[in-house]
């Protein structure tokens, strides 16, 4: 097989939506998701195994009901920084919002850490899925889909042009000439769009890689439409082998649609292997992992999260599910649109729906190590990733999956046995974007 396999670590901290329990894993400590040392050492195992990147996810909005990473979890760009100095090769993926950041002060966050990292910076573009964040930035209401859209693709635009502020040789540093820049080689954007006006120039120079990769989540049209036209990786909503071919292959479709090359979108899905000596043992470790995070309190409040973080405790849970479409318009519009069109197919109640949302399914990425490896290998074969977004329970969890599946897949000639570059782009295989003043793109060669 030509392609190659590419892997991403996604901690969990002390537990994200749906791990209701972990945070009581006497092997999770309990500060994990504040403490840097924790970060470090995921980054550095994940570096061992040859992994592309660390993706650290985020969002600015939370109640009391939120999971218990949410409620107390660090900035991924200060938490990344760190981390930055104490690996190499492994890239460095943050998620912060384009509805609430300004294209100035987040081009420069990211471009800070392209440098710092020696060029393994990642953006994760969101256009933020809570709809309460707004009360948090002075706003009385959360903007709309086509709003938040279209800012985010005006957004990744700008923020393209600022880092392409200074030409690569923009700074000769000639002390005999008196010569530190050339200001011929400095560029202002003078950008003026629907939704920001940008003079310029940025005050940082592009780092090896270029520009940060651009990645982003769409499931809906709107946001799949994003993807294709700005995107470089994606994370994927996975879902059956089936589903994950047709998300692969649309997204695919609409990239090449947009005259990009398809094998510059390096599309990811969710996985959380459990990986243990038999099959049998795997699938009982997978079983007892959901009875613990089995909360329906928690499960309730999380199905209130797609509704702008309504409470649905006060409602009768025996009745029929409420009609609360209105709520999710500007919210998490898409999974709401289904939850809902399921419950008046099927005449749920509030109760079925938030039991149908958090019961038990099977994932496909369980057993033995070479029956995981098999699975991944078939996946991947039938067009659905170009890569794997994993995320572990714990330690343990992560060095089962290293030490048993990794080694199968180099084996195969899957996965790599070596890092092919320093930056994110090359490991990727990614091209270098052309700064708009000079050049074409090249491929990272290291």
């Amino acid at each position: 097989m030509s392609r190659t396999l590419h892997l991403a670590l996604h901690p969990y901290g002390v537990g994200g939506p749906g791990q209701h329990g972990l945070w009581k894993d006497p092997r999770v400590a309990k500060n994990a998701s504040i403490d840097i040392n924790y970060y470090i050492a995921q980054a550095k195992a994940a570096e061992h195994a040859l992994f592309d990147a660390l993706f650290i996810v985020d969002s600015q909005f939370i109640n009391s009901t939120y999971p218990a990473h949410y409620l107390n979890r660090l900035e991924p760009l200060t938490l990344l920084s760190a981390v930055a100095t104490h690996t190499r090769r492994i890239g460095l993926v943050g998620t912060a919002s384009s509805t609430y950041n300004s294209p100035f002060n987040l081009a420069r966050r990211f471009a800070s850490l392209d440098h710092i990292s020696g060029g393994r910076a990642g953006w994760n573009v969101v256009t933020s899925f809570d709809t309460g964040t707004s009360k948090n930035f002075g706003l009385d209401e959360h903007l709309g889909y086509s709003t938040r859209y279209g800012r985010a693709l005006e957004f990744v635009q700008v923020a393209r042009g600022l880092w392409d502020s200074y030409e690569d040789d923009a700074f000769p540093a000639d002390v005999e000439r008196d010569v530190f820049l050339d200001p011929a080689k400095l560029h202002a954007l003078d950008h003026e769009g629907e939704h920001f006006r940008i003079a310029g120039p940025l005050n940082l120079s592009r780092s090896p890689q270029g520009q940060p990769v651009i990645f982003q989540a769409g499931v809906s049209e709107e946001g799949r439409d994003l993807a294709a036209r700005v995107a470089e990786g994606i994370y994927a909503p996975g879902g059956s082998l089936h589903q994950a071919q047709e998300y692969y292959a649309d997204i695919k479709s609409r990239t090449a649609s947009y005259g990009r090359d398809p094998e510059h979108i390096k599309i990811f899905i969710h996985g959380g292997p459990v990986v243990a000596v038999t099959d049998e043992a795997a699938r009982r470790r997978e079983q007892e992992i959901f009875e613990e995070d089995n909360d329906f309190g928690r499960n309730l409040a999380l199905l209130g999260r797609s509704f702008g973080a309504y409470d649905f405790s006060g409602h009768d849970l025996d009745a029929p599910f409420p009609d609360v479409a209105h709520l999710a318009e500007k919210g998490g519009r898409t999974g709401a649109a289904k939850l809902i069109e399921r419950a008046k197919a099927e005449n749920l109640t509030l109760r079925q729906v938030a039991e149908s949302v958090s019961e038990f399914r099977r994932s496909p990425f369980v057993g033995a190590p070479t029956t995981v490896a098999d699975t991944i290998e078939r996946w991947f074969a039938a067009g659905t990733f170009d890569g794997i977004n994993l995320a572990f329970r714990n330690n343990e969890d992560l060095e089962l999956f290293v030490d048993g599946v990794v080694p199968i897949l180099q084996k195969r000639g899957l996965f790599r046995t070596e890092y092919e570059a320093d930056t994110l782009r090359g490991n990727l295989g990614l091209p270098v974007p052309a700064n708009r003043h000079t050049r074409e793109p090249q491929l990272v060669n290291g």
